[in-house]
């Protein structure tokens, strides 16, 4: 448990964030790597809560307080799961009954989870009483029955998004996907394809992942919990947009389905729903697109590069921009090819964008999946903006 996975095995790269990702997933090494990372992007998030609750309140050890309790309910609700899964992973038992018992401790860390957080939640707000009490700001009003119904769909969707995901949800999706690569090493049958399909699950668990980095989940999360007070409706988008990006990002794997392929219409739908959750992110400054003939959504299309172009074009174009940006998805079919082009209206093609790792993941999949008969270009537009650009044979998905 305490070696690095072999290379057929292996999720991640070798940057920062992700090198606990060579090891086994719930393993010693894997867990504290995995807890260090969540609790140094936590402590941003803390620290921004505290400061802005001290500014606030004009009291700094207030905001200390109130900062130093999120950030350890944070980090106790993202490794509770996780730690205890470890701990039965150590002990060693059969696969049969040790896969049913990590799942019974993610669930269990998920269950104290909540209850850290109705503690934090309950502190926070007795040291901000006295504050809201000094400005006359009374306790909530007695809710209505629909409004109770709301609260409790909200109450629901923060328990899967909070307590399932970050906190030991996705990790337990990468354990049953270590587990099946782990069968395909020690088979070794049918090594060729074995390969192929471990690298493009590879790519696509890495995609996910880092759809779902700290930084990322951790300030939507932020977000939606500095709005629930404020403006109730605003957090209420925002988590849908958030659901929504997260439900289209985690496949609903059935047996026999194929986990290799994928269809225009499905990957043009993932990059929507995460367009429009980083529209709700960024205060409306983003604006996007989505233009392609209906007839074209049942094309075959390689899953996770669309969403890679994506993300690069709101990373490094629209976000480094002042003011507002848009984003464009276009498709079509050109002599006989899909054509898909993702154009943003940003900074620019910078130095050293297009040998980034996503984009390096883009080519090699192309080549992968079509030879010479698959080609990626990128190039900056007139004026400001990237054009990034695939351009595939047509084929149907089967």
């Amino acid at each position: 448990m305490s070696e690095a996975l072999p290379s057929d095995v292996l999720v991640g790269s070798n940057a920062v964030w992700s090198r606990y990702r060579r090891y086994p997933v719930f393993s010693s090494h894997w867990l504290l790597g995995r807890s260090a990372i969540f609790a140094t992007a936590l402590l941003f998030v803390a620290v921004t809560i505290g400061t802005g609750t001290g500014l606030a309140m004009q009291d700094w050890w207030v905001g200390v307080r109130i900062g130093l309790t999120e950030w350890v309910a944070f980090v106790l609700m993202a490794t509770m799961g996780p730690a205890l899964a470890t701990w039965v992973r150590h002990r060693r038992w059969p696969v049969s009954r040790e896969r049913k018992a990590v799942v019974i401790a993610v669930l269990l860390g998920m269950l104290i989870s909540f209850f850290v957080d109705r503690l934090a939640s309950g502190y926070v707000e007795q040291l901000m009483r006295p504050f809201m009490a000094a400005r006359g700001i009374g306790p909530v009003p007695q809710m209505g029955a629909l409004a109770k119904a709301v609260g409790l769909a909200m109450n629901l969707a923060v328990l899967i998004v909070v307590y399932g995901l970050f906190g030991g949800g996705l990790s337990l999706r990468a354990y049953f996907s270590e587990r099946r690569r782990w069968d395909r090493h020690n088979s070794r049958q049918q090594l060729a394809a074995a390969l192929v399909e471990a690298r493009d699950a590879d790519l696509r668990l890495g995609v996910l992942q880092a759809q779902v980095e700290p930084h990322f989940l951790f300030n939507t999360l932020a977000s939606v919990r500095a709005l629930v007070r404020q403006d109730p409706a605003q957090a209420e988008n925002t988590l849908d947009a958030l659901v929504d990006f997260l439900r289209a990002s985690i496949p609903k794997l059935r047996d026999g389905e194929s986990k290799l392929h994928s269809t225009l219409g499905q990957q043009l739908d993932l990059c929507r729903s995460y367009l429009a959750l980083m529209q709700v992110r960024m205060g409306g400054r983003l604006s996007y697109a989505v233009e392609a003939d209906p007839a074209l959504r049942a094309a075959a299309f390689p899953p996770s590069i669309l969403i890679t172009l994506v993300e690069n074009a709101i990373k490094h174009g629209i976000e480094p921009k002042p003011g507002p940006g848009c984003v464009r998805i276009l498709a079509s079919l050109h002599e006989g090819r899909l054509l898909v082009r993702v154009v943003d209206d940003g900074v620019g093609l910078q130095p050293g964008l297009g040998s980034g790792m996503g984009l390096v993941n883009v080519r090699e999949q192309l080549a992968s999946r079509f030879g010479g008969r698959g080609s990626f270009n990128l190039h900056p537009l007139p004026g400001a903006g990237v054009s990034a650009e695939i351009s595939i044979p047509m084929e149907h998905s089967t």
